[in-house]
């Protein structure tokens, strides 16, 4: 294909909003967002006139996961390629239903659209608020959404065919809310190195599966190391400590960056969190605070008003495992797209 037609085709199926519109249209609706939108609209308008124009790749700031935030530069073939690679991964058809919901600004908001525009999607564009617009007399396809979003919108998803949940963890109180739906709810692993996600499993099932044309393999601090060179010319390195079950299934474990080292015993505090997950019903999160005999002490920090927890809770923990400390929270601090900021929250108590 020539640059031409990959940067500048549009699936003939393609509908935003209900109509079919092919580059032209895209462009003036582009014009008009940026002049007379709403933000979200703005930012919509802003990317697609950066993807119709003339370079080869967009400009994204990173989400930090592999490090420092930074703005790097995305090839468009890239993300074409991980548009077809997930049309493949979950059988997306031209024609079928699908939902933005996600801020355009972020790399999976881009995708959202991209997806739409490459696989011929019929989308429907709304505000990507913490409680988006699903509209009850339309059966969707294909959503894509962060936690808090799905949290808020549980009674709504039954018009859903299947979601797919990424910008972070899912926690266990959600976790057992998802399961009850007849929707077909996959996670996602990624992040903005690799076009948004690599990979993806059922809620139910422990295992990552990753997309078509990327491998996977483990660096010597048993961290995930990702190749897939259809959207990354570079190997990945990640700080996300797996279980390598083969060359294209994981089992992720936690970030090696939130490993607490108490007294030289080394805990991952999402193991902990899960032994936890079915007996604390409110947020919660295990963290290494600064500990003069220790270097670190485990403490437990709860979200909400002060409870009187059973030692009992704690049964199913390893010695070292249990929390020195508990402290309560009235409302955790959180990131754009859900991820609960752990260390601002401890250095807030």
């Amino acid at each position: 294909m020539t640059n031409q037609i990959t940067y500048n085709n549009v699936h003939n199926l393609f509908k935003l909003n209900g109509y079919h519109l092919k580059r032209n249209d895209l462009c003036r609706i582009a014009y008009s967002f940026i002049k007379e939108g709403d933000p979200y609209e703005k930012d919509m308008g802003d990317f697609l006139l950066d993807w119709f124009d003339n370079k080869s790749y967009i400009e994204q700031t990173t989400s930090g996961t592999t490090g420092i935030p930074k703005v790097v530069r995305i090839e468009k073939t890239a993300m074409i390629n991980s548009a077809i690679a997930t049309g493949d991964f979950f059988h997306l058809k031209p024609g079928n239903k699908a939902l933005h919901c996600l801020p355009i600004k972020y790399i999976a908001g881009k995708m959202m659209l991209i997806r739409a525009l490459i696989l011929g999607l019929d989308i429907d564009f709304v505000e990507p608020s913490s409680h988006p617009r699903i509209r009850k007399e339309i059966n969707y396809d294909f959503v894509a959404m962060v936690p808090l979003q799905v949290q808020n919108t549980l009674s709504e998803l039954k018009n859903v065919k299947k979601l797919i949940i990424g910008g972070a963890k899912i926690n266990s109180v959600l976790r057992k809310k998802i399961l009850k739906l007849k929707t077909e709810v996959y996670e996602t692993y990624g992040m903005t190195e690799t076009v948004t996600h690599i990979a993806a499993k059922l809620v139910r099932e422990e295992a990552f599966s990753a997309l078509p044309n990327v491998t996977i393999e483990l660096d010597d601090r048993n961290c995930l190391v990702i190749q897939a060179p259809n959207v990354s010319s570079q190997v990945v390195i990640t700080n996300d400590l797996v279980t390598l079950i083969n060359d294209s299934q994981f089992v992720f474990l936690g970030r090696i960056d939130n490993v607490i080292n108490s007294g030289g015993v080394k805990l991952i505090p999402e193991n902990i969190e899960d032994k936890l997950s079915d007996h604390i019903h409110s947020r919660f999160f295990v963290i290494g605070s600064p500990d003069d005999t220790l270097g670190e002490k485990l403490v437990l920090i709860v979200e909400g008003e002060k409870q009187n927890l059973e030692d009992s809770i704690f049964d199913s923990l390893d010695k070292f495992e249990k929390p020195k400390e508990i402290f309560f929270v009235e409302k955790f601090f959180e990131t754009e797209t859900g991820k609960v900021k752990r260390k601002e929250i401890l250095e807030s108590i």
